[in-house]
C-alpha cells in the first residue's frame, strides 16, 4: 500500500516491501547524483566493430522513474557520525571515582583494618507498683487502676529522662570511670573516646554507647564497650542508679503522704504531754495522787460517823429510858456522841473550808486536768491510728524497679556492623554523586 505522493508515511504504516534497502542507482537518481557507468567484464574474444557498437547502445541504462512509494520515503539522510568521548564524560567517570568509589574502598579498609570490635550488654526493666486494690476499690471501678497506671507510667518517663541525663553520666562515672572504658582501642579514633576532660564530652560519648528505647512502660537498655565486663558493669551500673531514683521518688511520695499525719501527730503529742505535766504538778503540789478517791475516803468517813451517831444516839435514849439520871453511862454516851458530832464537822469543814487545801476545790481542778488529759489522750491515739494508716498506705503505693532482662554478659562482638555501615557510605555517597550530577548537567542545559 502506498501512501499519496507529497506526504510522509508514519512508520506504524510501512509495510516490509517498504523496508528493503533501494538499489545504488535508484538512490542516486533519487538524490540527484549522477550515476556510475557498470564496470564491464573482459571480453572472452575480439568482436567486430558494427556489433560493439550494437552491444554499447543495448548495454546503457535506462533511466528509471521513481515510484509513488520511493517519492513517499523522502531523501535518505546520511549515516550519523560514530560518538565519541567528551572531556564531560572523563570528568563524571573522574568524579564517581572520588566521590563514590574512593570512599566506600577507604571506609572498608578501615572497618576491617583500624576498627576496633564492640561488645554490647542488654538490660531491660520498668517500673512496678505494690499497691493492690482492696475489695472496695474492685467493686468501686477502674478508677484505681487507671490511676496505678498513671503513676507507673510517669515514674517510666522519669527514668527515661533521667537515663539520658547528665547526673547519671556523672554517677556512673564515679563508679567506672568511663573515659577509660571507652578509650580502649587507640587504633580507632573514629569509635574510641576522642574528647577531654569535660563533662559534655563525656555525655556526647555516653548517647553514641547508650541507646534507649522506650515503650508502654517498659525500657530496653544497649550498652557498648570495647570489653564485654565493661558493658556488662555499665548496665548493672544504670540499673542499680535506676533504683536508687525510684527509691527517692518513693521518699518523696511518703514524705508527702505522711507530713500531714505526722503533724498532726506532733501536735496531740504535744498537748498529751502538757496535759501530763500539768497533772503531776498539780499532785506535787498538794500532794494528792488522786484527791477523787480521797474524797471517797472522806465521803465513806462521814457516812461512818453518821452510823455511829446513829448508834450512840439510841444507845442514849435506851439508857434514859431505863437507867437512873446518875448512871456514868448516859454521860459516857453523851460524850461519844459529842465527839462524833465534832468529827463529823471537822471533816464536812475540808469540803467547804476558804483555805487553799479546800478538798472541793482541789477535786474541781482535778477533774479539769483529768478531763484535759483524758481528751488529750484520745486525740493523741486517733492522731496515731491515722498516722500508722497514712504509712501503710504509703508502702502499699510504693514502686520498686522490675527487670526482666538483666545485664547481659556478650560472648561475640556484635558492632560495629561493617557490611551495613559500607552499604550506608555507598549509598550516601552516591546519591550525592547522582544529585550533583543532576545539578550540572540542569545548569549546562541552561546556557
Amino acid at each position: 500500500m502506498s501512501a499519496p505522493i507529497g506526504k510522509p508515511t508514519p512508520a506504524a504504516l510501512l509495510t516490509a516491501d517498504d523496508l528493503k534497502p533501494m538499489p545504488v542507482s535508484e538512490a542516486s537518481e533519487t538524490v540527484g547524483l549522477k550515476p556510475e557507468a557498470p564496470v564491464s567484464a573482459p571480453a572472452a574474444a575480439p568482436v567486430s566493430a558494427p556489433a560493439e557498437k550494437t552491444e554499447a547502445k543495448s548495454a546503457k541504462p535506462r533511466k528509471k522513474q521513481p515510484t509513488e512509494e520511493e517519492l513517499s520515503h523522502g531523501p535518505v539522510r546520511p549515516v550519523a557520525a560514530r560518538a565519541r568521548m567528551k572531556r564531560r564524560h572523563y570528568g563524571l567517570i573522574l568524579s564517581f571515582l572520588l566521590l563514590v568509589v574512593a570512599p566506600v574502598i577507604a571506609s572498608g579498609w578501615y572497618l576491617y583494618n583500624r576498627a576496633a570490635d564492640q561488645y554490647a550488654s542488654f538490660v531491660g526493666f520498668s517500673v512496678r507498683s505494690e499497691s493492690a486494690p482492696g475489695a472496695s476499690e474492685l467493686m468501686g471501678g477502674l478508677g484505681s487502676l487507671v490511676g496505678a497506671a498513671g503513676n507507673t507510667t510517669t515514674d517510666t518517663d522519669i527514668l527515661y529522662k533521667f537515663i539520658h541525663s547528665r547526673d547519671l553520666v556523672e554517677r556512673v562515672n564515679a563508679r567506672l570511670d568511663l573515659r577509660e572504658i571507652w578509650s580502649k582501642a587507640p587504633n580507632d579514633p573514629v569509635f574510641r573516646f576522642r574528647g577531654g576532660a569535660a563533662l559534655e564530652d563525656l555525655a556526647a560519648e555516653w548517647d553514641r554507647k547508650v541507646t534507649i528505647q522506650y515503650d508502654t512502660g517498659m525500657i530496653d537498655l544497649r550498652v557498648l564497650a570495647f570489653d564485654p565486663v565493661d558493658a556488662q558493669d555499665i548496665a548493672r551500673a544504670i540499673l542499680d542508679e535506676s533504683g536508687i531514683l525510684i527509691n527517692e521518688l518513693n521518699d518523696v511520695a511518703r514524705e508527702d503522704t505522711l507530713r500531714y499525719a505526722r503533724e498532726e501527730l506532733q501536735r496531740a503529742q504535744d498537748r498529751l504531754t502538757e496535759a501530763r505535766q500539768q497533772m503531776a504538778e498539780f499532785r506535787n503540789r498538794h500532794q494528792l495522787v488522786d484527791p477523787v478517791a480521797d474524797v471517797q475516803v472522806q465521803q465513806g468517813v462521814v457516812s461512818s460517823l453518821q452510823s455511829q451517831l446513829a448508834e450512840q444516839l439510841v444507845s442514849l435514849g435506851l439508857l434514859r429510858a431505863n437507867a437512873q439520871p446518875t448512871d456514868p453511862r448516859i454521860s459516857q454516851t453523851e460524850l461519844r456522841i459529842q465527839v462524833i458530832r465534832e468529827q463529823m464537822e471537822a471533816e464536812r469543814r475540808n469540803f467547804t473550808s476558804d483555805s487553799e487545801l479546800a478538798l472541793s476545790d482541789v477535786v474541781g481542778q482535778f477533774e479539769v486536768l483529768a478531763v484535759d488529759r483524758e481528751f488529750a489522750e484520745r486525740s493523741y491515739t486517733a492522731a496515731l491510728a491515722g498516722y500508722e494508716a497514712a504509712r501503710a498506705e504509703a508502702m502499699r503505693k510504693s514502686r520498686y524497679i522490675a527487670p526482666y532482662i538483666r545485664p547481659t554478659l556478650a560472648q561475640d562482638a556484635e558492632f560495629p556492623v561493617r557490611g551495613t555501615l559500607l552499604l550506608m557510605i555507598f549509598g550516601f555517597m552516591l546519591a550525592i554523586w547522582l544529585i550533583g550530577t543532576m545539578i550540572f548537567y540542569s545548569l549546562r542545559d541552561r546556557r
